[in-house]
């Protein structure tokens, strides 16, 4: 009931103008914000870097009707991209996207050539890109956009929220070699009609859809905290004759950083997921939604403590 709470809050104005009008709003978003300007996105990612693990970075913002917005996020990543690239980071630094943010609501055909673009200034420092995907209406949309750029850059990835009902098919689909899918819970509010409702349906929906990936001859890249999928992993890697360089863990900034670096310590590649901007608003309450550990610590900090 609170995560449902916290995802409709994630569009409200009324509470955006709230939440982010508290003195120490901003100071509790940077547990899980790297920081609003692409310096400071920089420095986080040597830290991780040097720390062993591996990046993927998301400039913050989503759901533009706006053609202007779009190409400056656009040029937001392509800034990016530009200023790690001495970093020479290669596969091991990618950027994630979402669609909506260059334009996929207002235009198809703009969001796939801004795409086109930010997959063209990655590849040419070594690295790619992964769609992020948002709620159910944007399916179709995004994995139409997927097969085009793969055309060209054929290791761009995709996530895909094991929550929805359609997501055990779009897995097999993408399970063939050389496809680069991030599987995930699911962090938007969707209806019973589209969606496994409840913590225990969607645990058993991710084990099913990793269990297909893992079966399958992609990459699969699995964004989970928890531990029990982090050993299901591993059992299904074994069962599959899978090695530690075929598949990777990922995790959000500011979550779970000492399990994160134990996984890299034991061989496994852990690619941190890092945003920034200053549209932190949407993607900060779908992490207090995720795990009420985070909303208490945001109320302590709240209140001084």
């Amino acid at each position: 009931m609170l995560g449902q709470l916290l995802l409709a809050a994630s569009r409200s104005g009324v509470v955006r103008r709230t939440v982010s009008g508290f003195p120490l709003t901003k100071r509790v978003v940077q547990r899980f914000v790297a920081g609003e300007g692409v310096q400071e996105a920089r420095a986080a990612i040597e830290r991780l870097r040097d720390a062993g693990l591996a990046v993927t970075v998301d400039h913050l913002g989503e759901e533009t009707l706006d053609a202007r917005a779009a190409e400056d996020t656009a040029d937001a990543y392509l800034t990016l991209l530009r200023a790690v690239e001495p970093l020479k980071l290669g596969s091991r630094g990618e950027v994630s996207v979402k669609l909506s943010a260059v334009g996929q609501r207002l235009d198809e055909s703009m969001a796939l050539e801004h795409a086109r673009e930010i997959c063209a200034a990655a590849a040419a420092g070594g690295s790619t890109v992964t769609l992020d995907m948002e709620d159910h209406t944007t399916v179709d949309s995004t994995l139409s956009i997927l097969r085009k750029l793969r055309e060209d850059y054929p290791a761009t990835g995709v996530a895909i929220q094991a929550y929805l009902f359609r997501s055990e098919q779009d897995c097999r689909d993408l399970a063939s070699e050389g496809s680069r899918v991030r599987l995930v819970k699911g962090a938007y509010r969707e209806p019973a009609s589209v969606a496994h409702q409840g913590k225990t349906n969607v645990d058993k929906a991710y084990v099913r859809c990793l269990r297909i990936l893992m079966a399958g001859k992609g990459y699969p890249m699995v964004a989970t905290h928890d531990d029990r999928m982090i050993a299901i992993t591993e059992l299904l890697a074994d069962r599959f004759g899978r090695t530690i360089g075929d598949h990777e863990f990922q995790m959000l900034y500011g979550i779970r950083t000492d399990r994160q670096e134990a996984l890299a310590g034991a061989g496994h590649t852990v690619r941190v997921y890092v945003p920034y901007g200053d549209d932190w608003y949407g993607y900060f309450m779908r992490r207090l939604a995720e795990r009420p550990a985070n909303v208490a610590f945001f109320l302590r900090a709240l209140g001084g403590k």
